[in-house]
C-alpha cells in the first residue's frame, strides 16, 4: 500500500480526494467556507490532471441541478457547497435522492443566516436530514479523505445507488492544517474501481423515463423504496468500511465509542468537537469519574438498534447539538438519540446541551462543565432538558 504523509487543510484535502477519484463530472458554485475545494479541483481540470468536465455554474441550485443531469445520463458525479448553498440546493437534493442518484458532495458545515456567519455549526447539513442523503460526519482531515473515497463506492453500490453527503467543520477543518495520510493514486483508483452498470439516459439500447409525473398510484411506493435502501445500506457502509480498513490499517465504524465499556455518564455529539472531548474524557478517567463518548459518524442512516445498545447501561447521557433545534425543547440530535433510547429496557436519563453556534469557540472547560451538569443531574433528578453551552446569558 503506497502512501504517503503530507499536509494538507479539510479543503485541500476534499480537493485531493477528488483528483485522485477523477469523476466525469463536477458541477459546482463557490461559497465559504467551501470554495477552496472546487477553486483547487477547478486548477486541476486546467492543468490537465483529471478528465473532469467542470460545469462553473450561477447558483447552487444550478450546482445540483447539473449534477443530476449528469448523474442520470451515467457521470461519477460530485460538487461541493456549504450553509446557505446547501439550503439554495433544497429543491433538488430530494430529487437526487428520489431518482437514486449516487453523488457525491462535500459539504463544510457553516451556520444558517441570519445573522449571517460564516463560522462552523451543523444547522445545515440537519435541516437536510431527511432529505434522502446518506450522511458522513468527520472528526479531522484524516477522517474527511477516508470517509471521501469510501462514500463513492457507497453512493455506486448497486443496492444503495443513493447520494452521499461528507462534510467537515467549516474553519476548524476546512482551513486548519493537520498530517494526513494519503494512498497512491493508484491505489485509490483500484478501490473505487468503475462505476458499476446501471440504467442511464443515454442507455439508448434500455430507453428509460427520468422525473416522470407520479401521483397516487406509484408515488407512494417509490418513496418506500428510497426509505428501504437508506434502511439496508449500513450493511453495505460496513462492508465497505472493512475493505477500506484492509488497504489503509484505518477502520471507520458507525459510531466511535470512546472509553464507554464501564462507563456510567457519556456524552454523544457530532464532528470536529469529539477530539476535544476525548481530552477531558481522560482527564476525568484519571480522577477516577467512569466517563465514555459517543461519536456520531454516520448520521444518516441512522442505526437506533445500535445506539441503543451502546448506551442501554449508560446511568446519564448528554448530547451535544451543535445545531439548535428552535423548536423550544431540543436540538436535531437529542431527537433521535432520545427516540432511539425509548424502548431500552434500562432507559438512561437524558439531557440536551446546545454548543457552538455561529463557530464558538469550544473549550475543555465546556466539555466539563457538560460532565458536571450529568454528575448533578444523577445526584438531585433533571430539571431542566436543555442548556446552553458557552453562550452570554
Amino acid at each position: 500500500m503506497p502512501s504517503a504523509k503530507v499536509a494538507k487543510t479539510g479543503n485541500e484535502i476534499f480537493a485531493e480526494a477528488m483528483r485522485q477519484i477523477n469523476p466525469d463530472v463536477v458541477a459546482a458554485y463557490p461559497i465559504t467556507p467551501a470554495t477552496e475545494i472546487v477553486q483547487i479541483f477547478s486548477q486541476f481540470v486546467a492543468d490537465g490532471l483529471v478528465k473532469t468536465e467542470y460545469i462553473a455554474v450561477e447558483s447552487e441550485h444550478s450546482a445540483m441541478s447539473a449534477c443530476i443531469g449528469a448523474s442520470a445520463a451515467g457521470a461519477r458525479t460530485m460538487t461541493g457547497t456549504s450553509a446557505q448553498g446547501l439550503a439554495l440546493m433544497w429543491e433538488m437534493l430530494y430529487i437526487a435522492a428520489g431518482l437514486r442518484l449516487p453523488i457525491i458532495m462535500a459539504v463544510v458545515n457553516r451556520a444558517l443566516s441570519a445573522p449571517i456567519n460564516i463560522h462552523c455549526d451543523h444547522s445545515d447539513t440537519m435541516g437536510a436530514r431527511d432529505s434522502g442523503w446518506i450522511q458522513i460526519y468527520s472528526e479531522n482531515v484524516q477522517e474527511a479523505y477516508d470517509n471521501m473515497i469510501q462514500a463513492v463506492r457507497i453512493a455506486e453500490h448497486p443496492e444503495v445507488k443513493l447520494p452521499v453527503m461528507v462534510t467537515t467543520d467549516g474553519f476548524i477543518l476546512s482551513h486548519c492544517l493537520e498530517v494526513v495520510e494519503i494512498l497512491d493514486d493508484a491505489d485509490v483508483q483500484r478501490f473505487v474501481g468503475e462505476p458499476p452498470k446501471r440504467h442511464t439516459l443515454l442507455d439508448f439500447e434500455n430507453p428509460i423515463t427520468i422525473g416522470a409525473l407520479d401521483l397516487q398510484d406509484y408515488y407512494f411506493e417509490h418513496r418506500r423504496q428510497v426509505a428501504e435502501a437508506m434502511n439496508n445500506c449500513g450493511r453495505i457502509i460496513e462492508q465497505i468500511a472493512s475493505e477500506y480498513a484492509n488497504l489503509t490499517g484505518r477502520k471507520y465504524e458507525f459510531f466511535e465509542r470512546y472509553r464507554l465499556d464501564d462507563a456510567e455518564y457519556a456524552i454523544v455529539l457530532i464532528g470536529s468537537t469529539a477530539g476535544t472531548a476525548k481530552e477531558v474524557v481522560d482527564r476525568l478517567r484519571v480522577g477516577g469519574k467512569k466517563v465514555g463518548l459517543l461519536k456520531i459518524r454516520v448520521f444518516r442512516p441512522f442505526d437506533y438498534l445500535k445506539i441503543r445498545e451502546i448506551l442501554k447501561n449508560i446511568r446519564v447521557i448528554g448530547v451535544m447539538d451543535r445545531a439548535d433545534g428552535l423548536n423550544s425543547f431540543c436540538g436535531p440530535l437529542y431527537t433521535e438519540i432520545c427516540t432511539a433510547l425509548y424502548e431500552s429496557d434500562n432507559r438512561p436519563v437524558l439531557a440536551n446541551f446546545i454548543y457552538g453556534l455561529g463557530g464558538r469557540e469550544v473549550k475543555e472547560s465546556d466539555i466539563e462543565q457538560v460532565f458536571d451538569e450529568l454528575f448533578k443531574i444523577d445526584r438531585e433528578g433533571k430539571k431542566v432538558n436543555t442548556k446552553y453551552i458557552g453562550v452570554r446569558e
